[in-house]
């Protein structure tokens, strides 16, 4: 495995003085934001697709550092109910696979997506309960009109560009949870597989080991994010898993986004590494800083220090003792 980081953490600062900061650090790989949500401060799909030149300079200024690309990301919602909005978040998509394919770069990451109610509605609408029967009739319209026939088209387009598509699982979008990401896997082919962070499986109620098992056993598994949670024993109770509150209440919140090891401990980690392993998973591990604790820098450097003591890096030898 190799570890890597995904660079919006340094949107601020120019690309190459990003890579001499994470080359620094010891770290092999660099996923990129493309657009959408994540932003396009270290790449823009649009100038590097256009101009030959700008293309090999951002590759060299890669490769130079002794870095690959993990993923190209452009996290967004192209399945929103405004088809403007949705549009935008599309093209992005489309545009990211085009350059991974000129670049050679093996994953898109994005989210599923998610509908609205109706070919009228306005907002995204995120069924989670079971009865009334409003909600099964919701899920199954969504999934059999919208979700699945979107993401047959565009993962055969990705897949004939020999591009792979990491589903990110994430509350809030019709793929969020192993099953339903096995589930449009089934629907839709190989090309579509998890960028599996085990921070939202946590706050899911999922253990992560659990979700690289069943992810992994089927081969699903196309990127990994590595970021933590942790779950505040008292307001869980009061808010539940699904807290709706906004991330800078951190005080009040049931549960909250961390950096690695600070919301589960390193022999956790540790196990999530030798899981990873034990179902074939030998690519990057990515880290995603979101801790509204600490500074960008500290929490970076302390996602590196605890990963870099957990992290499978040697190529699996013989069983000699066997």
């Amino acid at each position: 495995m190799k570890l890597g980081v995904f660079t919006v953490l340094l949107g601020g600062k120019p690309l190459e003085e990003a890579l001499d900061i994470i080359a620094a650090k010891g770290l092999q790989a660099v996923e990129i934001g493309t657009g959408n949500w994540p932003g396009n401060a270290h790449c823009d799909p649009d100038a590097l697709l256009a101009d030959e030149g700008k293309l090999k300079a951002f590759k060299q200024a890669v490769e130079s550092r002794g870095l690959i690309i993990s993923a190209f990301s452009c996290h967004g919602n192209p399945l929103h109910p405004q088809k403007a909005i949705a549009k935008d978040f599309h093209d992005t998509f489309v545009k990211t696979v085009d350059l991974a394919q000129r670049l050679e770069v093996p994953v898109v990451n994005t989210f599923s997506g998610c509908p609205g109610d109706s070919d009228d509605a306005l907002y995204p609408n995120w069924p989670v309960a079971p009865w009334p029967n409003d909600f099964q009739d919701l899920l199954k319209w969504q999934w059999e009109e919208k979700v699945i026939p979107y993401w047959t088209e565009w993962a055969q387009y990705a897949a004939e560009r020999n591009v792979k598509i990491g589903l990110e699982l994430h509350g809030g979008f019709s793929v969020h949870t192993p099953a339903t990401l096995l589930r449009l896997r089934e629907a839709v082919g190989e090309t579509i597989g998890a960028n599996l962070d085990p921070s939202h499986m946590w706050w899911q109620g999922i253990d992560p080991v659990q979700a690289i098992q069943i992810l992994g056993r089927a081969g699903a598994i196309h990127h990994f994010h590595a970021k933590d949670t942790s779950i505040d024993p008292i307001n869980v109770n009061r808010h539940g898993l699904t807290d709706m509150q906004s991330y800078s209440l951190m005080l009040d919140r049931a549960w909250q986004f961390r950096t690695v090891g600070f919301g589960h401990d390193l022999k956790t980690w540790a196990d999530i590494m030798s899981a990873l392993r034990l179902v074939g998973y030998d690519y990057v591990v990515s880290i995603e800083h979101e801790d509204g604790l600490m500074s960008i820098d500290e929490g970076f450097s302390k996602a590196v220090s605890n990963l870099q003591q957990v992290l499978i890096t040697e190529p699996l030898g013989q069983m000699w003792w066997v």
